[in-house]
């Protein structure tokens, strides 16, 4: 597999944003969205075989009671590796409480049911706006998360109006609502946190406002956190 970067930090997004969690980084996605904020992982990376892998994330988990029991896979896009499988269901047998942060583009029905899976539909001012595979709806389940990163009202309105029409609050554990964050060297604005939740609030959406807390705590363009 090609690996960018696997790491020891918290948990910045999502419902299990601050907990203690290990990220394996995979190289390469095929979207290139206007916001992203990964995209040293689109290249590069070196070659490992799967029990190197999980040596790794081994040694930084740890062991006893200080043991960090989540792991997450992400990117990248990491469904672009077919062997993303079998290292999924290869955490899960060690042990592990694993998830994975996917694009949506690609089939997560390939994933073993127990891994938690972390959906995105790209919304229009993304650049990549119908990309997301339908046969997702059904794939996800109630253990899983949908994710809209909004970055403008438009955005908004169809992240709204997609999870009302496909009735996602009743189909995953949570959907969230993810402001961009503006890029640090000004490629692109971010969208007021506060504005997004006075949407929310209006609308009386079932949903939850996702937060980067890692750009909180670090630079925003701090690598490995």
């Amino acid at each position: 597999m090609q690996i960018t970067e696997i790491f020891k930090s918290i948990q910045g997004e999502g419902t299990r944003a601050g907990l203690p969690c290990i990220f394996v980084r995979l190289t390469g996605c095929n979207l290139r969205c206007k916001w992203c904020d990964t995209a040293y992982a689109f290249h590069g990376g070196t070659k490992r075989s799967v029990e190197e892998i999980l040596a790794q994330v081994g040694a930084l988990a740890g062991d006893g009671a200080s043991r960090v029991p989540l792991v997450e896979i992400t990117g990248g896009e990491p469904l672009i590796q077919p062997q993303t499988p079998a290292l999924a269901e290869k955490l899960l047998a060690a042990g592990y409480t694993v998830m994975i942060e996917t694009s949506g583009e690609r089939f997560v029905g390939v994933l073993p049911s127990e891994v938690v899976k972390i959906v995105d539909v790209k919304c229009p001012d993304s650049g990549e706006p119908e990309t997301f595979d339908p046969a997702n709806l059904e794939a996800v389940s109630v253990n899983d998360e949908i994710k809209f990163v909004i970055a403008s009202r438009r955005d908004y309105d169809f992240a709204r109006d997609f999870t009302a029409r496909h009735r996602l609050a009743e189909r995953v554990h949570q959907v969230l609502f993810s402001p961009a964050f503006a890029d640090p060297a000004g490629s692109w604005p971010g969208l007021d946190a506060r504005e997004l939740v006075e949407w929310i609030l209006a609308d009386g959406l079932p949903v939850r406002l996702g937060m980067q807390l890692h750009k909180f705590i670090w630079h925003p363009a701090m690598k490995g956190v």
